[in-house]
């Protein structure tokens, strides 16, 4: 069905004057919604694939009112549904994301050979899985253990985005005296970069190593907390992201999330 211009026009553009600021670009809201990332967004508006209120939307940059509901089309949905994410257990001495100072990224691991036998998404690898596969999250190039690749934005910002509170659990092994008041602090009361972090979950595993439960990811961030507390960091492996462990994943292999898996 055609909608005749004039209607296309208040249902979509902002208005000139004081409504527009309470608009918020197309592309924007659908990332608010977690329909896409909003690079993702952008190519389904300019391929057509996405409505607002039942209308079409082509143009980069439109505006609409923030309660507006967006669906996508068929196209886009069976675009998403193809996009892979795989889990990988990161061995020491790879870079979580690009190259760098001679160390490889954590994707060129991801290949036919290294996948895990156990795996048993009935899915075939192929090179276009790589395609625009990114690490959702950091884990350093001295740790290792669960790291996320996906081809799926929505994933991406489930993890990372900005609001993000999925837990992440890591195992640290540490050297050096952690007093009652130090745990104290790792759990709550301490400040990096010029901000109060988020209240952890900090506690003994053993006599050498900590379990930290976490819904924030700085830069070395675990690392950072035990020095302020006079530990240093000697092992540090993450082994679960949200509901998705680690399991028995082999060093340096990798599996597909099944269906039943979410995070």
């Amino acid at each position: 069905m055609r909608y005749p211009i004039a209607f296309r026009d208040r249902v979509l553009r902002a208005g000139r004057g004081s409504g527009d600021m309470e608009k918020v670009r197309v592309s924007k809201l659908m990332s608010q919604q977690g329909l896409c990332s909003r690079r993702e967004a952008d190519s389904y508006i300019e391929r057509g694939w996405v409505f607002v209120n039942g209308v079409r939307v082509t143009e980069l940059g439109t505006r609409v009112d923030p309660a507006s509901k967006i669906t996508l089309n068929r196209a886009a949905q069976a675009s998403q549904e193809s996009r892979v994410t795989i889990l990988l257990n990161k061995p020491i001495g790879y870079v979580s994301a690009q190259a760098e100072q001679g160390y490889k990224p954590a994707v060129s691991l991801i290949n036919a050979g290294s996948r895990y036998s156990g795996d048993r998404v009935p899915l075939g690898f192929t090179p276009m899985h790589l395609r625009g596969l990114a690490p959702a999250g950091r884990l350093d190039i001295d740790s290792q253990g669960l790291l996320v690749l996906t081809q799926d934005g929505r994933i991406a910002k489930q993890l990372i985005g900005e609001n993000s509170a999925v837990e992440k659990e890591y195992l640290v092994r540490v050297q050096g005296r952690l007093s009652k008041s130090g745990l104290a602090l790792l759990n709550h009361g301490l400040s990096l970069d010029g901000e109060a972090l988020r209240p952890a979950q900090v506690r003994w595993q053993n006599q050498d190593q900590l379990c930290f439960v976490l819904r924030q990811g700085k830069k070395r961030q675990i690392r950072r907390m035990c020095e302020l507390v006079d530990l240093e960091v000697v092992g540090l492996k993450r082994i679960r992201i949200g509901k998705v462990k680690l399991g028995d994943l082999p060093q340096g292999q990798w599996r597909y999330l099944r269906a039943d898996e979410s995070f």
